[in-house]
C-alpha cells in the first residue's frame, strides 16, 4: 500500500509570505523559502504526494498568528507545522508602537505551543529562529532591535526543548553568510531575505527537519 502523503504547514509573517497568493495551487507558496523547500522536498520525496500549505500573512506577530489560529492551523489539520516569528514583535517595541507596549513574545509563544499541543498532540513542530542584520536599519535603534532579535531567539530553542520541536537555527548562519557579502546581499532591508537570503533558509530548514524525526520521506 502506497504511504499516505503528510501536510507541512508554514506559519509566519512577510518572511513567510513572500507575496503568496490567497487561494491554491503553487501560487499560493509565495516566492520565498517555503516555496523553495516544497519544491526539492516534493520533488525527492514525490510518491506520497506530500502538500505543503503556507499560511504566512505580512506584519504578524506570534499574537497575530494565535489570533487565526484555528483558521490557519489547527482547522487544516497538518502533520507538521513550521512557525517563523519575533521580527514584528520586536519592531513594533523598538519603534514604541502602541502594539509593542508590552513584550508578549514568549507569552503568545507559548500559549500557542500548548493549545497545539493540546488539540493536535500527533503534530510536530518545527521552531525557526528570527535573525536580523545591519542593513538599511536606523542606527539609532540597531542595539536595541538586535538585542530583542537575540533575545527571542533564545527563547524560541528554549521552546523548541520544551515542546519536542526541531530548532532551526538561522541568525548564526546569516552571520557567516555576511562574511561572503554585503548585509544587503542577504537581507535586502536588514529583515527580508533576498533570493540568495530565502535559497540560506531553505537549506538550513531542510538540513535540520531531515535530520531529525520529522524527516519529509518517501
Amino acid at each position: 500500500m502506497a504511504k499516505q502523503g503528510r501536510t507541512i504547514l508554514f506559519q509566519g509573517d512577510s518572511i513567510t509570505d513572500a507575496g503568496r497568493g490567497r487561494g491554491e495551487g503553487y501560487q499560493s507558496l509565495g516566492h520565498g523559502y517555503v516555496n523553495l523547500i516544497a519544491g526539492r522536498l516534493g520533488l525527492d520525496a514525490a510518491e506520497p504526494g506530500h502538500r505543503f500549505i503556507n499560511r504566512g500573512v505580512g506584519g504578524d506577530r506570534v499574537s497575530s498568528l494565535y489570533a487565526r489560529w484555528n483558521e490557519d492551523a489547527i482547522h487544516l489539520q497538518p502533520d507538521t507545522i513550521s512557525i517563523l516569528a519575533g521580527v514584528n514583535d520586536a519592531w513594533r517595541i523598538v519603534m514604541r508602537l502602541p502594539e509593542g507596549t508590552t513584550d508578549r513574545f514568549e507569552r503568545a509563544y507559548r500559549h500557542l505551543l500548548e493549545e497545539t499541543k493540546e488539540v493536535m498532540p500527533h503534530a510536530g513542530l518545527v521552531l525557526c529562529e528570527p535573525f536580523l542584520l545591519p542593513a538599511e536599519i536606523r542606527m539609532d535603534v540597531w542595539d536595541e532591535f538586535r538585542g530583542l532579535i537575540d533575545a527571542y531567539g533564545q527563547i524560541t530553542r528554549t521552546l523548541a526543548k520544551q515542546y519536542d520541536a526541531v530548532f532551526v537555527g538561522l541568525q548564526e548562519p546569516f552571520n557567516q553568510a555576511v562574511t561572503r557579502a554585503d548585509a544587503e546581499y542577504w537581507l535586502h532591508d536588514g529583515v527580508h531575505p533576498t533570493p540568495a537570503g530565502h535559497e540560506l533558509i531553505a537549506r538550513e530548514w531542510i538540513q535540520a527537519v531531515q535530520s531529525s524525526r520529522l524527516a519529509i520521506t518517501n
